[in-house]
């Protein structure tokens, strides 16, 4: 390969890891606020396995188990479940009330 090819190809997983670090922080973080805030607690540890996906360490370990990564179109469909299921049924806002209430 040239130089400017892998360039690009760092570049892409460089943006690819912060991605999945900044996407797999706020959906870590909805998770534990589910599981502590909420009425279900298991319903935010599932939002909390979910969210696992989109960390880069892990999708390292899945692959290097099972010889595969975790799909993008898979993982745009986690996050749009997950963003679904917290804000549409799930009403986050108000257990980030209720959060802020009890650490405030």
């Amino acid at each position: 390969m040239n130089n400017k090819t892998e360039m690009t190809m760092n570049s892409k997983s460089i943006a690819g890891n912060l991605l999945g670090w900044l996407f797999g922080t706020a959906f870590l973080a909805i998770g534990l606020i589910n599981s502590f805030w909420g009425n279900d607690p298991f319903f935010g540890v599932f939002i909390i396995l979910l969210s696992l996906a989109f960390l880069p360490p892990v999708n390292s370990l899945v692959k290097k188990i099972t010889g595969f990564s975790i799909p993008l179109l898979l993982k745009i469909a986690i996050g749009v479940f997950i963003l679904w299921a917290s804000l549409g049924v799930g009403e986050l806002f108000d257990k980030i009330d209720m959060m802020m209430k009890d650490l405030g």
